[in-house]
């Protein structure tokens, strides 16, 4: 009787119950009818127990860093260094938007987040440039996906949890895949701009741009220390490469070689100076303390600062530091709106991951796995064909179910069939976080598609039509990193975290 829960479940779903509920009234029920009392209370104790985790501690931090960004003036400061590098470019409006969400994932993780914060910026500015209002609202929300999956991530958080997986290797495993996402987008726009005539930004850099004397000295410490980071990976890539063809190693203090190119990145900087434009370097520098967020989570996390769940800790304290000190842009009244927000936008989270952990429950008592098992492994023995049909399903279950849930319940169930099918654990993450979070944006039930519908006003059947063409990419990158592994697997395996 127990293997009816996934069927009853749907079943609420359909009627219209929140997921919440659902979660645990559908197998409540039925433990209830099958006289199951002590497993019931079972139940209901690991609502609890499931948000009482330090990993899922990163989840309200990350909320609520990417609240004090958006409320500091971040999306301003984004958007405007984005149309600044590709406001020139036709359909340079919605390049700018598909850009500022690739940054804006380094700040919040959240697609909900994304659509929201930037749309109410950038679709008024695309329909005043001559997009249609539901163009913008399409590739607002075809490009908010992205927020998930380049890091931090919370639905990568959940999955790690859940399935006992590193962060940081998920995390690094996500970079290129977005990048990817966000680039395929941007191909769209491209072939769309000539067929549809899609209009030039009608300004590439807002003149008269001023910043103060404290952020425009941190500025210039920070470039400087960033340049000099990137040269030196450059150093440690060309130096595994030497050593991976010629056998011979450079060991060399990674401190002694930053010190060497800071130098070298202070006087390319100089000269990178005189090729630009006062504005142009202003919005340049703006932007430089926001996106120090992602560098300094994933900087810490790879060099073994601290753990995510500290990192998440930490932007949090530099958000507030940023805001208050450095851009001036926050005053101590805004924050009791602000964590009140972040708290319930966390607290939403929460209590679905706890109720699926609860659902979970029921998904071992009822032998689903062993019986799902069975089944998927009668349709084919080739791993490839097993892949295709598990990407298919996955999307269809993106469709109407948030990702995070839909994680925690099918992950235990999935996870182990494929990594015995010889899947890399890590890769199957990816393929899995990926492809829910593309649901988000999938008709009929994506979620990002209501919030795109609630800031530009427009009907949910129209962007779904209008965002067609962007979710075929999305797709596309889905079944090449499911075929090639090396797409996401490279950087965490070159950096130590998957061997």
């Amino acid at each position: 009787m127990l293997a009816l829960f996934l069927p009853l479940f749907l079943l609420f779903l359909l009627v219209g119950m929140p997921v919440f509920f659902a979660l645990l009234v559908s197998p409540g029920l039925l433990l209830w009818l099958n006289g199951q009392e002590r497993d019931l209370a079972l139940l209901y104790r690991n609502l609890y127990n499931g948000m009482d985790s330090f990993p899922l501690m990163a989840l309200p931090f990350f909320v609520l860093a990417g609240e004090l960004m958006n409320k500091g003036g971040i999306t301003t400061r984004l958007v405007e260094f984005s149309q600044a590098l590709m406001g020139h470019l036709r359909g340079g409006l919605a390049h700018v938007n598909i850009l500022s969400s690739i940054l804006f994932a380094g700040l919040s993780g959240s697609a909900v987040a994304d659509t929201s914060a930037l749309g109410s910026t950038l679709i008024p500015a695309m329909e005043k440039n001559g997009y249609t209002k539901t163009f913008a609202a399409a590739v607002t929300a075809a490009s908010s996906v992205i927020g998930p999956i380049i890091p931090p991530s919370g639905i990568m958080i959940i999955y790690a949890y859940v399935m006992g997986e590193s962060v940081a290797a998920l995390f690094l495993a996500g970079i290129v895949p977005g990048v990817m996402v966000g680039v395929g987008l941007m191909l769209v726009v491209r072939l769309m701009a000539d067929k549809y005539d899609l209009p030039k930004a009608e300004r590439i850099v807002t003149k008269g741009q001023t910043i103060s004397p404290l952020e425009g000295k941190v500025s210039f410490v920070l470039l400087r220390l960033n340049f000099a980071g990137i040269l030196v990976v450059a150093f440690n890539l060309i130096s595994a490469v030497i050593a991976a063809t010629t056998g011979a190693s450079l060991a060399i203090n990674g401190w002694l070689v930053f010190l060497v190119f800071l130098p070298i990145a202070h006087l390319m900087l100089l000269r990178l100076r005189r090729t630009t434009s006062a504005d142009f370097r202003i919005i340049c520098k703006k932007a430089v303390a926001p996106l120090q967020t992602p560098i300094i989570i994933l900087g810490g996390i790879l060099v073994g600062v601290f753990t995510p769940t500290e990192a998440s800790a930490i932007a949090v304290a530099y958000a507030l530091v940023i805001a208050f000190f450095v851009l001036h842009s926050m005053k101590l009244s805004d924050l009791p709106a602000i964590i009140t927000k972040a708290a319930l936008s966390a607290a939403t989270v929460l209590l679905l991951v706890g109720a699926a952990v609860s659902f979970k429950t029921v998904v071992s008592l009822s032998h689903a796995p062993e019986t799902m098992a069975h089944f998927i492994l009668g349709l084919s023995e080739n791993p490839l064909i097993l892949l295709f049909l598990i990407n298919i399903l996955l999307f269809i279950v993106g469709m109407f179910l948030d990702a995070g849930p839909a994680i925690i319940i099918l992950g235990p169930i999935l996870g182990p069939i494929f990594v015995d099918l010889g899947v890399h654990p890590v890769h199957f993450a990816i393929i899995m976080s990926v492809n829910l979070t593309v649901g988000l944006a999938t008709p009929p039930m994506g979620l990002v598609l209501f919030v795109a519908s609630a800031v530009s006003g427009e009907r949910v059947e129209a962007i779904s039509k209008a965002i067609l063409p962007f979710l075929a990419v999305e797709v596309a990158v889905i079944f090449l990193i499911t075929y090639f592994p090396a797409i996401c697997m490279t950087i965490p395996r070159l950096t130590g975290f998957v061997q």
